[in-house]
Parts: structure tokens; C-alpha cells; sequence
């Protein structure tokens, strides 16, 4: 029973002591700042504290009581030492005994002083990278770059906990994070460190030599890669006869263009890269090439025969062109150095001019760049006529003249013809435009003549050619009239055909016949004879779609010539349907009763007037019921018209 009453009165002490528990802000205490422990127990009782086991020293430490059931530990200012476990014991009124324990950590907390937040590298050195932390009681490093730790092989972190970065490069450049942490505590602090690694500048220009063509539509960019941190500045150098105001740069300079490329662009460009590092270049050669361009020191040359002629042809352009004398026509190259006509250097020169030297002469100048040519006109004397064909006629002599004729370089403008009888010893002379027949007229017939000729052109006269003897024919019939088929003309049923007057054999032409008709075997012939000055012929009233023969012939005092003949075919008739007339049949009966009508109601009018009689009287009496009466004859003087 005794046993049974302990037991019950040790659970009811049990039950009335509550749980205890020490309050704090934390457990972590900065160096130097206040410490305050609050100890809550559940009951009334005694409460003592103890450090590390032992009871504290109310020296160094504030023990207060708060009331009955609290009390509370102060530390003023801490200190390393006071880093410990903490017990509050409560010895309750009841004679049971409870404690609560807590442990106090006291730090002070990690500083970076003296470490520097910006660091400089070369590429490829080795880079050290201090990180000085102080802190109590331990403090431990961890070094991180974007929010992750370095794994790369090349950086480590050393025994003063700097890290070192072998072979620094570009890439490595950014920001470094050094992390202070008090060890086992959850205190730490970070320090971000700038790292740049800088380049000497490194220049590249991928051609070493760039052609162009020189130009006003033609545009050249130079273009140069740089790299290096920092960021360099770029300048360029050019040759002194290029026009740097011409330049056009993008927004780095990275890229040069010329505009309207010239000759005096040509030579060295240099691409100079400079930051605070160094400074690195590279340059290139641009070659501009120019088109050739030809000049002669004259165009035209007008040279007598056996003078000299020279014409030099200068040639620019980049690389130097070589030239090339060609005589046009023959396309012959002149390439020799020696003899009458040859080639030193770019002149041209011809000793002792001949009429065959006369013409075009071709300077072509060639480079890589293209090709330019200018001609050059020798004008001299014509030469000799040679293989000349004359052919006499009764009273004239003809020149016939080969298309090869040489001109001397300059158009015929004249053909000189000289002739004499035999015996003679003065030549009789007519001078003729190149443009008309070359004939000699109003010789006499069967007479034997000496003739020549020669060509002229304005540089002067040619020589004449060999002499030739002939005889005019006797008189005689003169030759079949030429017909201007080309210019024949046929309107309707009308035809024209001009003709010219042929040779009339020494004896006037007196008059043409033209003779006509059908090509029907049966038709006769038509003629008409026409007057010596006729020039065309026209024959009216012919039958349309009909085709007809004509033929010509001259008359002089000798006889008739042999005919020309000549065909030709009459159109169709075109008959122009008539228009019809904007009046019909209707209209035609309508205006015929329209005068009828006017011309019966004139009758009938005067017949009321004259007579009371006619359609009208009829119609004014049934209307008006009333009748006209005439009391005496017009014819017996004055009538009085009265009414009943």
C-alpha cells in the first residue's frame, strides 16, 4: 500500500513540472556583442547555470532572476572563450531536479582586407589570384565563377588560398567569387574579384596583293581583321598620291573602301591596330590596273609622194600596254624594223611616201586590263589608173576603171581626161566629178585619137596612166535607149517609165518611137512617136489587168536603134460601191402627197375666195349654217356682202 502511495505521489510531481527551455535570438555570436540566455522553467524553483559543466563565474558572467519560474544569463561583451555548452538546472520546490543545455558559438565574422577586386593578365601567363580572408575561430576558402566551383584542370587553388590560373586565357576573363565561411558554422561572406585578360593586338589581312581596274564605276574595300583586349583602336596609312578624302570607313575602321578607284591609289596600304597592350600591322599592295588608252601624235597627214611620214602612238595604262601597227583594209601587222616602212618602238615610218601607203593605219595598245585603238589616215597623190578599159564610139571614148584603183588614201574627187589627134602635139583636156560617166564626148567619128587619164583626189593629181591609141567609129545608128526600169511607175490604168539617151552614133538622135500593145497574139501594135528632148514616156487609157510589151527606140539620120524592151501588167479595177442615199422610197411618196396636198389646198382656197365654191365654202356653211350671198358681180364695181 506504502509503495502504491510513492509511486502515485512521484507521477502527480511529475505531472506538475512543466518542460524547461533556454530562449536566444541565435547561437551564433558575433565577437564583442552582447549575449542574452533566458532560462524558462515550468515550475517554481531554483535555478543555477553552468558552463561547460562547471558552475558559472558571476564575475564575468550576469546571472539574473527574473521571477519564480525564469532566469536569465548575461554576457556582456564576448569573447572567444565564451564559445561553450550552456546548462540551466531548476532544483523545483517539489525536490525534483530538470535542466536544458545550449551550445554558444562566439566568431568574428570573415573580412577581405587588403585583397584587390580587379586584376589584369596577359594571355598565357601564369595568373595568381589572392583571395585574404581573416576570421575567428577558422575560417575556410571556396572559390566559384558563375555560381558553380571550378573544375577546369588548368586552375587550382593554393595553399594561401589564392588560385592560380595556368595559361590564362580570353576565355577565362569574367568574374571570380571568394567565399570566407567561419568553419562548421553557417556564417560566411564573398568577395567578387574582376579578372581581364588582355591581347596584344593581333592584325590580319588575308590578301597580300589585290588587283583592280581603275575606274569611275569601279570600288575597291580593303578589309582587315583585328582582335586583342582590350579592344584596339584601328588606323591605316596610305600612299601619298592617293586621295585620302575619298575614303569611306565602317563604324571600327575595320574596313577601308575607295570609291571611283584611279591610277594614284596604287602602292602599300598599312592596317596598324594599337590598344594598351601594343601595337600590331599588316599591310597589302593594290595594284590598280588602267585600261590602255591610245593617243597619236597626229590623226591626218597629207604627204606628197616620195616625202616622209611619221606617226607616233603613245600608249597608257597599267601594266604597260604593248602596241601593235595594223594596216586596215589588208589587215596587214607592220612589225619590221628595217626598210621602207617600219615599226621603232610605237612610230610608225614610212620613207619616201608611195600612192599605194595612202590609208588607214590601226594602233592597238593591249594590256591585261583590256584594249584601245585610234586610227591614223596617210592621205598622198592617187597612183597611176592601170588595167583601164576604153571602148571608142563614133564620137566619144569611154574609161572603164578598176574597183582596185588607188586612191592615195583620200576619196577620187575627179577623173582628168586628156586627148589628141595623131599629130597633135598639145593634148586637149576635160576634167570630170567622180560621179559622172568618165567619157570623152564630141570627137569626131572614124578618126584615130590618143588618149590617157588620170586620177585626182584633194591631196593633188596623179599621174596618167599609159597612153592609148584608138579610132572612132563611122557614123552610125545610135544605141538602144536605156530604160529606168527602176523607177517605172504604173496608177490605174496609166504607165511611166523615164529612159535615158544613149549614144546617138555621131548624129543627132532626131526623135523616139514607142511602140505598144497586149500580149494577145492577135493585137496590133500602137506607136507614138515623141520629140528628141523626151526623157519619159507615158501611155494613158490602158486596159486594166491587161499586161502589155512596149518598146523604144531612137532615130537618127543614119537609122533606128535596135528596141529596148520592156513588160508590164495593169491592176485590177476597183469599182466603189455607190453610197446609199439617206432618202427611201417612203420618204420619196411622202414629200410627192405633201405637194399634192399643198397644191390641192391652193386650189381650193381661191376657189372659196373667187367662186364660193371648193371644199372649204362646203365646210364653212355646214359649220356655221349660214350662207354667203353676192349681190352684184365683182366686175360691176364695188361688192357689198351682206347675211340673212
Amino acid at each position: 500500500m506504502m509503495l502504491a502511495l510513492c509511486a502515485l505521489f512521484l507521477a502527480a510531481a511529475a505531472l506538475t513540472d512543466a518542460k524547461m527551455e533556454i530562449i536566444t535570438n541565435a547561437q551564433d555570436f558575433e565577437l564583442k556583442t552582447q549575449i542574452l540566455l533566458l532560462c524558462k522553467a515550468g515550475a517554481e524553483g531554483d535555478i543555477t547555470w553552468q558552463k561547460d559543466g562547471e558552475d558559472v563565474n558571476e564575475e564575468h558572467f550576469k546571472v539574473e532572476k527574473v521571477d519564480e519560474t525564469s532566469s536569465k544569463l548575461i554576457i556582456k561583451s564576448a569573447s572567444l572563450a565564451d564559445s561553450g555548452r550552456y546548462k540551466c538546472i531548476c532544483e523545483y520546490d517539489t525536490g525534483h531536479t530538470d535542466q536544458v543545455e545550449i551550445n554558444i558559438y562566439v566568431y568574428q565574422k570573415p573580412t577581405f582586407s587588403g585583397t584587390k577586386t580587379y586584376h589584369e593578365f596577359l594571355v598565357g601567363q601564369k595568373a595568381n589570384i589572392p583571395c585574404i580572408v581573416t576570421g575567428l575561430p577558422a575560417v575556410d576558402v571556396k572559390w566559384q565563377r558563375n555560381g558553380h566551383d571550378i573544375t577546369d584542370d588548368r586552375v587550382k587553388v593554393l595553399n594561401d588560398n589564392s588560385l592560380q590560373i595556368l595559361d590564362i586565357r580570353r576565355e577565362d576573363r569574367g568574374a571570380y567569387v571568394c567565399e570566407g565561411k567561419i568553419r562548421s558554422r553557417p556564417i560566411s561572406k564573398t568577395l567578387t574579384i574582376s579578372v581581364v585578360v588582355n591581347a596584344l593586338p593581333e592584325v590580319k589581312i588575308h590578301e597580300k596583293l589585290k588587283n583592280v581596274l581603275a575606274g569611275p564605276q569601279n570600288n575597291v574595300s580593303l578589309i582587315c581583321l583585328v582582335s586583342g583586349e582590350p579592344t584596339p583602336n584601328i588606323t591605316w596609312t596610305s600612299p601619298l598620291t592617293s586621295d585620302t578624302s575619298r575614303y569611306i570607313f565602317n563604324s571600327d575602321k575595320s574596313e577601308l573602301t575607295i570609291p571611283s578607284v584611279v591610277r594614284l591609289d596604287y602602292g602599300e596600304y598599312t592596317c596598324t591596330a594599337t590598344n594598351k597592350i601594343g601595337e600590331a600591322s599588316a599591310s597589302l599592295m593594290l595594284d590598280v590596273s588602267v585600261h590602255p588608252n591610245v593617243t597619236l601624235t597626229k590623226k591626218v597627214m597629207e604627204v606628197q609622194p616620195g616625202h616622209p611620214a611619221s606617226v607616233t602612238c603613245r600608249a597608257a595604262g597599267h601594266p604597260d600596254p604593248t602596241t601593235l601597227w595594223v594596216k586596215k583594209g589588208t589587215n596587214e601587222e607592220l612589225t619590221s624594223t628595217t626598210g621602207r616602212v617600219k615599226v621603232e618602238g610605237s612610230t610608225l615610218q614610212i620613207e619616201k611616201v608611195v600612192p599605194s601607203d595612202g590609208g588607214l593605219y590601226t594602233c592597238i595598245a593591249q594590256n591585261s586590263a583590256g584594249n584601245d585603238s585610234k586610227d591614223f589616215s596617210l592621205e598622198t597623190w592617187p597612183d597611176i589608173p592601170t588595167n583601164v578599159t576604153v571602148t571608142e564610139g563614133p564620137s566619144s571614148v569611154n574609161f572603164f576603171l578598176p574597183t582596185s584603183l588607188v586612191d592615195g588614201g583620200s576619196p577620187v574627187t575627179h577623173y582628168i581626161l586628156q586627148w589628141k589627134q595623131k599629130g597633135d602635139a598639145k593634148w586637149s583636156q576635160n576634167i570630170i566629178p567622180s560621179t559622172e560617166p568618165v567619157v570623152i564626148t564630141s570627137l569626131n567619128p572614124y578618126t584615130t585619137y590618143t588618149v590617157r587619164i588620170a586620177v585626182q583626189n584633194h591631196i593633188g593629181q596623179g599621174r596618167f596612166s599609159s597612153e592609148y591609141s584608138l579610132r572612132t567609129l563611122a557614123r552610125r545608128e545610135p544605141d538602144s535607149p536605156i530604160l529606168a526600169i527602176s523607177e517605172s511607175k504604173i496608177e490605174n490604168n496609166s504607165f511611166s517609165l523615164p529612159f535615158k539617151k544613149p549614144e546617138h552614133g555621131a548624129s543627132p538622135i532626131l526623135r523616139f518611137v514607142v511602140r505598144y500593145r497586149t500580149e494577145a497574139a492577135d493585137d496590133d501594135w500602137r506607136e507614138k512617136r515623141l520629140p528628141s528632148n523626151t526623157s519619159v514616156i507615158v501611155l494613158s487609157d490602158l486596159q486594166y489587168n491587161t499586161s502589155y510589151l512596149v518598146e523604144v527606140i531612137a532615130a537618127n539620120a543614119n537609122g533606128l536603134s535596135y528596141p529596148a524592151f520592156y513588160n508590164f501588167t495593169t491592176p485590177l479595177l476597183v469599182i466603189a460601191k455607190p453610197v446609199k442615199s439617206g432618202l427611201g422610197k417612203g420618204g420619196v411618196v411622202g414629200i410627192v402627197m405633201l405637194i399634192f396636198l399643198v397644191l390641192l389646198i391652193a386650189v381650193d382656197a381661191t376657189c372659196c375666195y373667187m367662186n364660193n365654191c371648193g371644199i372649204l365654202m362646203f365646210l364653212t356653211v355646214k359649220l356655221l349654217g349660214r350662207k354667203a350671198v353676192v349681190t352684184k358681180g365683182l366686175e360691176q364695181g364695188d361688192a357689198e356682202i351682206s347675211t340673212v
